[in-house]
């Protein structure tokens, strides 16, 4: 029982050590994700697609969307979105293209159609059917665009100037054939079950009701302060969090066999 006590006070301390580590720097002050339900998305401003012309997207309406808002050179986070998206379509029996749409937009001013057409090359690849290009669009647009759209559906980034690198939260969103926010899908895996039924009910145009997030965050390690992003401190957190909860769950599981054993049942006394 001792031993369960140091255990248990061990990993308290893990966790409110983590959280007391947890710092959040300046630039991820305003990275987020507010939830917009219903949002009708600005269809009409101009992007570039992935062979240099220009189009909206509006010339994706019709069908439900998946809308990735990521940059292409980013260094981590945003290739685990789109694997996670073409990992969960692969497994659909719907097909991009045919029932639905698959739109990444570059919130990076910076990046070219030419980066953009070799994302989607490298996703149409990987998702392997018989044509799936069509329904797989990859934009780039200025600063003005892509934060017009950001702002739209609640998605919060900003640019660290010192790291050259963006933060910002994983989701993917899923919008209606008219363009409305109908869901969000939060972290970098998406249930295959989950994404159909996101797309069947926006084709019905229905909206979901909010949901609880749990974000990743995309920002780095800082060897000048020898500090990590938020991404690994919530992933201790929740790691500490987990290990005294299970600690909990075993302490009362030998309590209730200590009790028993100390006292045991009454048996009725034989004539």
């Amino acid at each position: 029982m001792k031993f369960l006590l140091t255990a248990i006070l061990a990993a308290s301390l893990m966790a409110q050590t983590a959280s007391k580590t947890a710092y959040k720097p300046a630039v991820l002050r305003n990275v987020g994700i507010d939830q917009k339900m219903g949002a009708q998305v600005p269809l009409d401003i101009p992007f570039v697609d992935e062979d240099g012309r220009q189009t909206s997207l509006r010339q994706f309406t019709g069908k439900p969307i998946v809308l990735a808002l990521v940059y292409y050179s980013c260094p981590s986070l945003c290739n685990m979105v789109l694997n996670g998206v073409v990992r969960s379509a692969k497994e659909l029996k719907m097909t991009a293209g045919g029932e639905f749409n698959i739109v990444a937009v570059s919130f990076d001013p910076r990046e070219t159609p030419e980066m953009a057409k070799a994302k989607k090359a490298s996703y149409v690849r990987e998702y392997n059917r018989s044509g799936g290009e069509k329904g797989f669009h990859f934009l780039t647009g200025e600063e003005a665009s892509s934060r017009s759209l950001a702002d739209a559906v609640g998605f919060h980034y900003a640019y660290d100037s010192v790291s050259n690198q963006y933060a910002h939260a994983s989701a993917i969103l899923i919008l209606t054939p008219e363009g409305r926010v109908a869901r969000y899908f939060y972290g970098i895996d998406y249930p295959s079950r989950d994404l159909r039924f996101g797309i069947e009910e926006a084709s019905g145009g229905k909206i979901s009701t909010p949901v609880d997030a749990v974000l990743l965050y995309c920002y780095h390690y800082d060897p000048s302060n020898g500090k990590y992003g938020l991404v690994i401190m919530n992933a201790l957190r929740i790691g500490g969090g987990l290990t005294l909860a299970v600690l909990l769950g075993f302490m009362a599981i030998m309590l209730r066999r200590d009790f028993r054993a100390a006292h045991p049942p009454a048996h009725p006394r034989t004539s």
